[in-house]
């Protein structure tokens, strides 16, 4: 069969929501375009309901996610950078058709994107050792600072930087042990679906990431209200959405991080990791202490 006869197959972008792949259970869609109005594809327009199933997935699977080993996690994201690699003509082509660049720097944001989930599966095993330690007491005890994974994270992706910015406020999240909802550039939700296809077939496990698309405000109004989502990050938020969003997260203590101006090009610090990181110190005795020292 000839390309002349040959029909085109489009590709219908879903939900990632629990490691499956729903429509809306609204049913709803909406058109996205390219840069200069190109219609791309029809994506879901998820609902209050969509992101409460997510919000009950990633509760389910944090247990097992904050239990692994931090080498197993930085393992698991190295092994999604691979994945990532794999398929980076695809994350090229989307790339461009949502941010109007050029194949070249199109292909460059790409690259930057895959060394950036590198860069934080090299910091699973290693972040604990920063910001965690041992405390000098004035007693005999062992007083130990470690830091623990605050919990469920809704994730509110920037709206301009649809895959480099996506990944820099996502992979930090769960590199870190938490969960999280990723609700979607609105205007460019493409490559943020073509994630959840990619984290599905590695070994992530179901629910450590759910991503949803539609209408930023209307999906994150239930999350930042719900009384089991732990943090927010209102990094895809304007000024006004972000302030309701406080106020909404203020009703049961939510930690909120504030929208701020952000180079996503530039070697983030470590700011994103500790933001949803929570310190747990233990005390221990250490024996009687003479003039030889401890008894141990």
């Amino acid at each position: 069969m000839s390309d002349a006869t040959r029909l085109s197959v489009f590709k219908t972008y879903k939900l990632y929501v629990g490691g499956k792949f729903p429509r809306s259970e609204s049913g709803r869609v909406y058109e996205v375009t390219d840069s200069k109005g190109k219609w791309l594809a029809n994506t879901p327009l998820s609902s209050r309901k969509d992101a409460r199933d997510a919000v009950v997935a990633a509760r389910k699977a944090f247990g097992a996610w904050a239990g692994a080993t931090a080498y197993n996690r930085g393992q698991i994201l190295y092994r999604i950078a691979e994945m990532l690699e794999g398929r980076r003509e695809q994350f090229v082509r989307e790339v461009a058709d949502a941010e109007g660049l050029s194949k070249s720097k199109a292909a460059a944001v790409v690259d930057a994107t895959i060394d950036r989930w590198v860069w934080y599966a090299g910091w699973t095993d290693k972040i604990a050792q920063v910001v965690g330690g041992g405390n000098p007491v004035a007693g005999p005890y062992f007083n130990l600072s470690s830091p623990e994974p605050t919990g469920v994270v809704a994730v509110l992706a920037p709206q301009k930087s649809s895959f480099l910015g996506l990944v820099s406020v996502v992979a930090p999240v769960i590199a870190t042990g938490n969960t999280a909802i990723v609700i979607a550039s609105e205007k460019s939700p493409l490559p943020a679906l073509s994630l959840g296809e990619v984290l599905a077939t590695s070994d992530l496990p179901g629910g450590v990431v759910n991503v949803l698309s539609g209408r930023t405000a209307e999906i994150a109004a239930p999350l930042a209200a719900h009384q089991d989502v732990n943090a927010i990050d209102l990094a895809g938020a304007d000024d006004e959405l972000a302030k309701e969003l406080e106020i909404a997260a203020a009703d049961n203590l939510k930690r909120a991080l504030r929208p701020q101006p952000v180079d996503y090009t530039e070697t983030p610090g470590i700011d994103r990791m500790t933001a949803f990181l929570e310190t747990k110190t233990v005390w221990h005795p250490t024996g009687s202490l003479g003039a030889s020292g401890s008894s141990y």
